[in-house]
């Protein structure tokens, strides 16, 4: 009994340093607790007012956006001149119908198809005779994008319409009919006949929901209290709202933020109750309460650990261990004596000679698999095109054509000199654009000048060095795929964007039908998709991901093929030195 009871008092030394280190953890944990919670708290503050202006100054850009969208709608037929015949041609009604059909709507159904959001674009013609096309009622939400082509007497005696003439006013944004119950706003325009007598043919006015002009609304947290409004400065009036302020709150409760937007003298404003700026700061106090708590009772369990064991063997493997994270595997551990320390600190010593090996191993296969698939890539396009070079060639001597044939062996001497490039892998934008050049003129000669190139290149990046054979097959596709008429045009262009460049290769040809050009794009093979899919591949191996071709084509009016190379890399460096 006597021993049990001096055991409960026996207190060791290690525990009692525990006390002050306990009491200096506490106060440290208060104080930084303290110190996180004033910080956290002005931070939030400024976080969510730094949101609110973030947010509201990206809607004003999708206003701004938006709206210079639908200028630029108008001015697309402002300033098409068979859209303006057709709006002052004067014929039978079937004539008329004619050519609203040819010349008037689709004029107005394309740029409603591109446009993202919903859109009612009405044509108020001068033209008497002119047939008229009604869409949905306009004093009904607008529920799709719709067009109209209606009298010009629709509108003469609205007083909005009345003010605009007036004022003489030829394009702006208002609110007319009933835009304002619906929350629409509009764009009015006149069109004026480009001929030596300019006259008024007709009003367009484009109808757009403001609410899709704003742009998504989860930015803003309207159900916490924030106001969003789209006012007129000029009659102060509220064109828009969109959030309602609790009935007992004042105008010192609110925070006001507001933006310019580029449409006449409107302005989006933004009304944030402090509350919110600040909402945050009771979960704030108890989750540093929670942390500060759980980091004293996990700094006591490490303290009591610390005092019960040496802890100089442990720092130094998890030093080795940090250095291994870090991508050190240099670093090597020995503990003298022969118990389990020793057995850690072989097995880590091992595992960090294994790691350094098998590194080593995986880079160097890596690098000899990349250079084999380019090799593999590279080898593919000579062949092909050579076949195609030497058959034309037969074809041509069979003929007795011995002037032409002479022609094209010379050009494709000089192709492939420039394609063996001294064996280098990188050679300059000008030998490049060189070789497409003796590319054309084997062409020439098989199809008797019966095409047109143009060049666009900014000098100043001919001397930029490129992998080779990446213009060629595009080149080759238009004559093989794009040509179905009796001649065609081709336009290479290339300039520097900041550090890429751009390379276009363009043709008038016939160009792809959306579900073809669906299928090049798709990782999927596809006939007549060989030079596309070489090239890829070949700049992603050489460059990496961000790099590439985009193919844009209009079925009946001609393919445009963008490459993206960098102007400068680490593997540019690397391998130039070839």
């Amino acid at each position: 009994m006597e021993r049990k009871l001096s055991s409960k008092k026996y207190i060791p030394f290690t525990y009692k340093m525990m006390i002050p280190y306990l009491i200096l953890v506490l106060l440290t944990d208060v104080l930084v607790g303290y110190i996180a919670y004033t910080m956290l708290v002005e931070s939030r503050t400024e976080m969510a007012e730094t949101n609110v202006r973030t947010a509201l100054k990206q809607t004003r850009n999708n206003i701004e956006y938006q709206t210079d969208e639908i200028k630029r709608m108008t001015n697309s037929l402002f300033l098409n001149t068979n859209f303006q015949n057709a709006l002052q041609f004067r014929g039978d009604p079937l004539e008329n119908m004619l050519k609203m059909r040819d010349d008037i709507v689709p004029y107005m159904k394309a740029p409603l198809q591109l446009y993202g959001n919903k859109l009612r674009l009405a044509l108020f013609t001068v033209n008497e005779t002119m047939l008229e096309i009604t869409g949905d009622d306009m004093s009904t939400p607008i529920g799709r994008s719709d067009y109209y082509v209606l009298s010009d007497q629709v509108i003469e005696n609205t007083e909005w319409f009345k003010s605009i003439a007036a004022n003489n006013q030829d394009s702006l944004w208002l609110q007319a009919d009933t835009d304002r119950e619906l929350g629409n706003i509009s764009y009015f325009r006149k069109l004026v006949s480009s001929k030596a007598a300019p006259a008024i043919i007709g009003y367009i006015r484009v109808t757009a929901r403001i609410d899709e002009l704003f742009g998504n609304f989860d930015t803003f947290p309207i159900e916490q209290g924030i106001e969003l409004r789209l006012l007129d400065r000029a009659t102060g009036m509220t064109l828009y709202e969109q959030g309602v302020a609790a009935e007992d709150t004042k105008q010192d409760d609110y925070l006001i933020i507001s933006e310019d937007i580029p449409v006449s003298s409107y302005v989006i404003e933004a009304r944030v109750p402090h509350s919110y700026l600040n909402k945050d700061a009771s979960r704030m106090r108890k989750v540093i309460s929670t942390v500060c708590s759980i980091s004293f009772l996990v700094m006591a369990i490490i303290g009591f650990l610390v005092a019960r064991i040496s802890g100089k063997k442990i720092k130094r493997i998890v030093y080795l261990v940090r250095s291994f994270q870090e991508g050190n595997f240099y670093k090597r551990i020995g503990f003298p004596g022969n118990d389990e320390f020793v057995y850690i600190a072989n097995s880590f010593n091992q595992m960090a000679t294994s790691i350094q090996e098998l590194i080593r191993n995986v880079y160097v296969q890596g690098i000899q698999k990349k250079q084999a698939e380019l090799d593999v890539l590279q080898a593919q396009i000579s062949p092909h095109f050579l076949y195609n070079t030497l058959s034309t060639i037969g074809s041509l001597a069979n003929l007795g054509e011995v002037e032409k044939v002479t022609q094209m062996v010379q050009g494709l001497s000089k192709f492939y000199r420039l394609t063996l490039n001294d064996g280098h892998v990188y050679i300059s934008l000008e030998n490049e654009l060189e070789q497409v050049r003796m590319y054309l003129e084997i062409q020439r000669v098989k199809y008797a000048d019966a095409f047109e190139v143009y060049y666009d290149v900014d000098p100043e990046i001919l001397q930029v060095p490129i992998i080779k054979l990446i213009l060629q097959p595009f080149v080759e596709n238009i004559f093989k795929h794009a040509w179905f008429g009796e001649t065609i045009a081709i336009r290479i262009t290339g300039k520097r964007l900041g550090d890429r460049i751009e390379l276009k290769v363009i043709d008038n040809g016939i160009g792809m039908r959306p579900e073809t050009l669906q299928n090049m794009r798709s990782s999927a093979y596809q006939p007549g998709s060989y030079g596309l899919r070489n090239v890829e591949e070949r700049i992603k191996l050489r460059y990496g991901s961000d790099f590439g071709i985009q193919i844009g084509s209009y079925f009946g009016a001609g393919t445009t093929v963008q490459i993206i190379l960098p102007v400068e890399n680490a593997e540019i460096r690397e391998v130039m030195g070839e």
